[in-house]
C-alpha cells in the first residue's frame, strides 16, 4: 500500500489530484475555524456541554463548526438531507423518475435541482438556527443586522462547501462530498486520543483495553459489509438481428450486503433526537411529561431508547433499500433483454426471488449496522466514559476510506500501474 501510494506521487496527473484535495482539506478545516459574527460562542458551549444525539451527530459532521458557530455550522448536511429528499420524489414524482432515465443530461438535471433544494434547506436551517440563537441569549447584540448576517454566513458556508465537493470531483481523487463529512469526522480524533491518555493516566487500562478492542472489531465488521455482495447470475439469452448474433453472455447482479449505507442509522438518530434537540434550545431542564418522554427516546442512557433506536435502523434499512432497489423494475428489464436467471422463470418467479434474496440480505445487512451503532454506547455503559466518535462516524469515515482507494485504484490502472488491490 505505501509502495502504491510512492508510485502515485510519481505520477504527474495523480499527484495533482491528491494535492489539490489535500490544499482544499485545509481550506475546509480553516472555514470551520472562522466565527460568525455577534454569536458569544462561550455561552453557546453551555447548550453543547453534554451534547448528544442529533446534536452530537451535526456537530460531527461539520467538525466541530456547529458547536461554535463557524462560517460551516451547517457544514455540508443541507446537501445531505436535499439529495435524500430528490432520491424520494424521483420515486414519487413521474417527471423526476423519466429525467433519471434520461442519462447523464438527465442526471445532470437533478443535480442542478439538487443544489437549488440544497440553498433553500440551508435558508430555513439558518433562519431556524439564528432564532433559536437570540430566543437563547447567544447573540452579543441583537439586532436585525446581526440576525443577516448569522443567516447569510451560515448559507454562504453550505454554498461554498458544496461547491468545493465538486471541484474535488473535478480536479481531485473524487468523491468530494463524502471526504468533506470524513475529513470533519476525522477532526475530531485528538478528543478521542485525549480520552485515551486520561483513562492511561487514572489507571483504567481496563477500559482502554475495551474501547479498542470495540473499535478494532468494528472496523473490521464495517470492511467485511461494505465489501460483502450477494452476486445473482444472470445468462442472456442468443438473439438473432439482421445478420448480427447479439447475447448469449452470462453476468450477475450485484446486490450489497450494507446496500442502503449509513443513511438508516442517520434516519433513525435524527428521528429520535429531533425532539431532545429542539426542547434542548428552548429549556435546559425539561419537567414533567416532557422529561418523560425525552428520556425514555435518549438512547445514550435509556436502554428502551436504546432498543428503539436498533429496531428503527433495521426498518429504515428495508425503507431505503426499497426506495433505491426496485426488484420489479430489475426482473421487467432482464425480461426485454432476454436475461433470466438460471432455475427461475423471467417475469414475476423473478421478481418474487429477487424480493426474497433482497429482504434476506437486507435483514442481515440492517442488523450488522444496528449493532454497530448501538456498539459505542454500550462501550460508554460498560467503561463509563464519554465517547464521542460513534457507530455513525466510523461507517462515514471506513466507507470513504475504501471508495478513495479505489478511486485512486481505477486511476493507477489506467496508467498501466500496480494498485492497492493487486498482489
Amino acid at each position: 500500500m505505501l509502495n502504491t501510494l510512492k508510485t502515485a506521487f510519481k505520477v504527474e496527473d495523480v499527484r495533482k489530484r491528491i494535492v489539490f484535495t489535500l490544499l482544499m482539506f485545509v481550506v475546509i478545516r480553516l472555514g470551520a475555524n472562522v466565527p460568525i459574527p455577534g454569536i458569544n460562542t462561550a455561552a453557546l458551549q453551555g447548550v453543547f456541554a453534554n451534547s448528544e444525539g442529533l446534536l452530537s451527530m451535526l456537530d460531527a459532521f461539520s467538525g466541530g463548526a456547529f458547536r461554535n458557530m463557524t462560517l460551516f455550522a451547517l457544514g455540508i448536511i443541507p446537501y445531505i438531507n436535499s439529495s435524500i429528499i430528490m432520491n424520494l420524489l424521483t420515486i414519487a414524482i413521474p417527471v423526476l423518475e423519466e429525467m433519471q432515465k434520461e442519462g447523464e443530461d438527465g442526471r445532470k438535471k437533478i443535480a442542478t435541482i439538487t443544489r437549488y433544494v440544497t440553498m433553500v434547506l440551508a435558508l430555513i436551517q439558518a433562519i431556524a438556527i439564528t432564532i433559536t440563537l437570540n430566543a437563547q441569549g447567544m447573540f452579543i447584540e441583537w439586532n436585525f443586522f446581526s440576525g443577516l448576517v448569522s443567516i447569510s454566513a451560515m448559507v454562504a458556508g453550505t454554498a461554498f462547501l458544496m461547491w468545493l465537493g465538486e471541484r474535488i470531483n473535478e480536479r481531485g481523487i473524487g468523491n468530494g462530498i463524502s471526504l468533506i463529512i470524513a475529513i470533519n469526522i476525522l477532526s475530531g480524533l485528538p478528543a478521542g486520543v485525549r480520552l485515551i491518555t486520561d483513562l492511561f493516566n487514572d489507571n483504567r487500562y481496563l477500559a482502554i483495553i475495551l474501547l479498542l478492542a470495540g473499535f478494532l472489531a468494528m472496523i473490521i465488521v464495517i470492511v467485511l459489509i461494505q465489501l460483502g455482495e450477494r452476486r445473482i447470475a444472470v445468462q442472456y439469452a442468443k438473439r438473432m438481428q439482421g445478420r448480427k448474433v447479439y447475447g448469449g453472455q452470462s453476468t450477475y447482479i450485484p446486490l450489497k450486503v450494507n446496500m442502503a449505507g449509513v443513511i438508516p442509522v442517520i434516519f433513525a438518530s435524527s428521528l429520535l433526537g429531533f425532539p431532545q434537540t429542539i426542547a434542548g434550545f428552548f429549556t435546559a431542564q425539561p419537567t414533567g411529561v416532557l422529561a418523560s418522554v425525552l428520556d425514555f427516546l435518549n438512547y445514550y442512557r435509556n436502554p428502551f431508547g436504546t432498543l428503539l433506536y436498533f429496531i428503527l435502523t433495521i426498518a429504515f434499512a428495508y425503507f431505503y433499500t426499497a426506495i433505491i432497489f426496485n426488484p420489479y423494475e430489475v426482473s421487467d428489464n432482464m425480461k426485454k433483454n432476454g436475461g433470466f436467471i438460471p432455475g427461475i422463470r423471467p417475469g414475476k418467479p423473478t421478481m418474487e426471488y429477487l424480493t426474497t434474496v433482497l429482504n434476506r440480505m437486507v435483514f442481515i445487512g440492517g442488523f450488522i449496522l444496528a449493532v454497530i451503532s448501538v456498539v459505542p454506547i454500550l462501550l460508554n455503559w460498560a467503561a463509563k466514559v464519554q465517547i464521542t466518535f460513534g457507530g455513525t462516524s466510523l461507517i462515514i469515515v471506513v466507507g470513504v476510506a475504501l471508495e478513495t482507494i479505489n478511486q485512486i485504484e481505477s486511476q493507477l490502472i489506467t496508467r498501466h500501474y500496480k494498485g492497492f488491490l493487486n498482489v
